[in-house]
Order: structure tokens, then C-alpha cells, then sequence
């Protein structure tokens, strides 16, 4: 099997009418017959390699000033690994986030494989390749299926060495995009018993691969997998009502959107913890079949409280509780401040307390509670801080009491009241 990796990004403007071509760097991966790390030689090897993307379509707001000219080798090299693709059948979704990716520090990673198609030998003629491409820091992935080209037998005069294909006179290997499979989100977070859409999308080429478009969407997680929706449909729509099967209650597709505009995007309601996990959206047209992977995160915030609604200085130390419950994921920190009246800045407890075991509940949310031995030693109008942060929070939430001054004791109280009675009567009898 051979990959290729590609990374960082250069452009040159093809011409006046807002079109541009992506020249991606990359490594040549192929894979090892060693043990890799165990003595036996390299998983893989690597070999620099170049993409070139033409006509990817620009904004007029492009300066010329930004545009590095890509200029092939003024002679073929039957060594170098050159793909030349042209963009405009089927249209690369956004592939104008790769114009500048590499200028804005943002790795451009691609890797290629050889693709055998089902039912077609591996040594078939035309060539195919699978790419899959994304952005760091960008939700840009897609999944790309290579067809190359025919060289004219009788202008062609060089094979490439090591896939030993065919060259064009530039040295080049042509090919087209024929099927592609993308989505404009990597990764998505969701509330709890809320609802979320999962992207995913495909074109093919104007020549119709197959009649018949089959959808596939998978959960796997912590190394369990499950099938979650199927369906099957006629692209041309003319033989009944596309077929879909939902193994999840609450999970659904827009069939009339799979046929107009090849939208196989996912939507769940009634979120779980369960499920959580990374889903792969699989869309198969006959021989060919190309996925994308999303990761879905479930998050729900902590409700907080604390024990006592009322807090009165003792002779003893006395415990305030804070609890941090029903939340997920189990990620929650708590920490303990105090402010003194006659101060202006809280401070951290020198000692924070202690924490529970986190407890789980049967919706797969967790509590937790810290436990904090406030002294005796404090002064009436101190302020106590819980402070709790989670990843479903957007800021910490903070919840506070104030110490408030012992009241005197009910005897003496009782005892006052009878002085001053017996005072009052002997005065007025005197």
C-alpha cells in the first residue's frame, strides 16, 4: 500500500478570471515489509512528492502580490511524484481554505492511498487513488477518489518510476476527481438530551458512477462499534421511495436532500451519553465507497449548591459542603476561596478539603462533592467561595455564604428580660 502525506500549501494564478491553482508539498509513504521498532527495519518509507490543485476558484479580493507562480520541471523527471488534478468536475467543496492555510500557520495534511475499487483487479488500468485531506484549526475534511487519465500513446514518453504509470509531457500524472465525500465539521459538542446534526456530504462527476447511492452512518466507541442508520435510494429516483433503516430511535435523514443535493448529513434528538463517539458517515456508488469521520461530544453542566443555606460562627470548626451534580463529562474541579471584611481580594483555602468518590448516575451523569472544615478562628462577615469549572461551562460558577456573628444564648437572653422587668416594677413601686 502506498500513502502520501502532504503538508503546506503555495498558489499560482492561472488567470484573470478568479481561478487559481493549490501546489501541496508531501512525502511519498510507502508501507514497510519490517517490524518497524522491533529491529526489523521501517514501517515506512518516504519519498517527496507534489499535488497540484488547478483552478481552484478564487475571490475578487485575491491580490496578485500573494500568489507564488508553481512552475513544473522545465524537464520530466520520471523519478519526481507530480499529480496534477483539475478541480472543476465535481467541485471541491472549499478548497479555497487551502489558498492560504499554510501563510496563516494552518498544517495542510493530506494522505493518498492506492484504491482498488470492488469487483476491479489491483492492477487495473485507469488508476485510482484515495485522498483524504483536511486543515488544522479548520473544520475542511473530505475524502477524494483519484481516476487518472490517458497519456497519448504516441506523446508519451516516460513512466513513473515507482508506480509505474504513465507521464504526461510535463512529467505529470493526470488525474480527475471522480467521487468525493466531505463534511465541514471534524469535531461537535451537544447538550445532553438535545439534538445535533452531524455533516456529511458527496459528488460525483457528471458521468454517473451508479443508478444507486447507499448510506452508511457507524458509532464506535471505546473500541465497541454499532450501526446506527442505512439507507438505499435510486439517485434517478424513479424505481420507489429511497429505504431507510434507523437501528437509533431519533435518528434521521433528508432523503429528498441525499437525491438534489447529495446531503447525507445526520440528525439525532434525544441525546444520550451513550451516545457519544466518533461516527463515520460511509456513502457507497457501486464499485466506490468513501467516508468521513466526526466526533461527537456530549456535555451537560453541573447544577451547584452548597449545604447550608445559613452559616453561624461556632466554638468549633464546622463543615460547609459543595455539591456538583448530574453533570458530564467527568472533568469538574472545585476549589474553596475566602474573602475577609477587611479585605478586598478572596484568597485560596490553605487546605481545600475533601472530595467524594464521584458518583454515576443511571443517565451516565456525575456528582461530586467537596467537603471544607470552616475554623472557628474566622471573623463574622467572611465570605466563603465554592468555585466550580467544567468543560461544559463556559465561565466557572461561583456560589458564596457569609459568616454571620453567634447570637447570644436563649438562657441569658431570658434571664436579661427578668432583671430588667424586676427593675422596671421597683422603680414605679418606689
Amino acid at each position: 500500500m502506498i500513502k502520501i502525506l502532504f503538508f503546506g500549501c503555495f498558489l499560482t494564478f492561472v488567470n484573470a478570471d478568479g481561478f487559481a491553482d493549490v501546489v501541496l508539498s508531501c512525502s511519498l509513504v510507502e508501507e514497510g515489509t519490517g517490524l518497524g521498532g522491533m529491529g526489523g527495519g521501517a514501517l515506512f518509507s518516504r519519498t517527496p512528492a507534489t499535488l497540484v490543485l488547478r483552478d481552484v476558484p478564487v475571490g475578487p479580493e485575491e491580490s496578485l502580490d500573494t500568489l507564488t507562480p508553481f512552475v513544473p520541471p522545465s524537464i520530466p523527471d520520471p523519478d519526481l511524484l507530480l499529480f496534477e488534478n483539475k478541480v472543476s468536475s465535481p467541485e471541491i467543496p472549499n478548497a479555497a481554505l487551502l489558498l492560504h492555510a499554510d501563510c496563516n500557520e494552518q498544517e495542510v495534511m493530506c494522505e493518498i492511498s492506492r484504491y482498488t475499487p470492488r469487483g476491479l483487479p489491483e492492477s487495473s488500468d485507469p488508476a485510482y487513488f484515495m485522498v483524504s485531506l483536511s486543515v488544522e484549526g479548520l473544520d475542511f475534511s473530505m475524502s477524494l477518489i483519484l481516476q487518472t487519465l490517458p497519456v497519448d500513446k504516441y506523446e508519451q514518453t516516460l513512466t513513473q518510476n515507482k508506480l509505474s504509470l504513465p507521464l504526461s509531457q510535463s512529467g505529470t500524472l493526470l488525474t480527475k476527481v471522480i467521487f468525493l465525500v466531505f463534511s465541514d465539521i471534524n469535531s461537535v459538542s451537544a447538550p445532553l438530551r438535545g439534538e445535533v446534526l452531524l455533516h456529511c456530504g458527496f459528488k460525483q462527476e457528471e458521468a454517473t458512477l451508479a443508478p444507486e447511492v447507499g448510506l452508511e452512518w457507524r458509532l464506535q466507541h471505546r473500541g465497541i462499534g454499532r450501526k446506527v442508520l442505512e439507507m438505499k435510494s435510486r439517485l434517478d429516483d424513479t424505481e420507489g421511495a429511497p429505504v431507510v433503516h434507523g437501528e437509533r430511535k431519533g435518528s434521521m435523514v433528508d432523503t429528498a436532500q441525499v437525491l438534489s443535493e447529495g446531503n447525507v448529513s445526520m440528525s439525532l434528538t434525544e441525546l444520550k451519553v451513550v451516545d457519544e463517539g466518533t461516527y463515520i458517515c460511509t456513502v457507497n456508488l457501486g464499485p466506490f465507497h468513501a467516508q468521513q469521520v466526526i466526533q461527537l461530544r456530549i456535555n451537560q453542566p453541573p447544577q451547584v449548591s452548597l449545604s447550608e443555606e445559613k452559616l453561624v460562627l461556632k466554638k468549633t470548626p464546622q463543615t460547609l459542603s459543595c455539591h456538583c451534580a448530574k453533570y458530564y463529562p467527568l472533568d469538574a474541579e472545585m476549589e474553596w476561596f475566602f474573602l475577609p471584611p477587611t479585605e478586598t481580594e478572596p484568597k485560596l483555602f490553605p487546605h481545600q478539603g475533601s472530595l467524594s468518590s464521584h458518583r454515576q448516575h443511571g443517565d451516565g451523569t456525575f456528582s461530586l462533592s467537596s467537603h471544607l472544615s470552616v475554623p472557628p478562628s474566622f471573623s463574622p462577615g467572611t465570605k466563603i467561595t465554592c468555585k466550580v469549572s467544567h468543560p461544559a461551562l463556559d465561565d466557572p460558577l461561583y456560589i458564596s455564604i457569609v459568616l454571620e456573628s453567634p447570637q447570644p444564648d436563649s438562657y441569658w437572653w431570658v434571664l436579661g428580660f427578668l432583671v430588667v422587668t424586676v427593675l422596671f416594677f421597683y422603680q414605679v413601686m418606689k
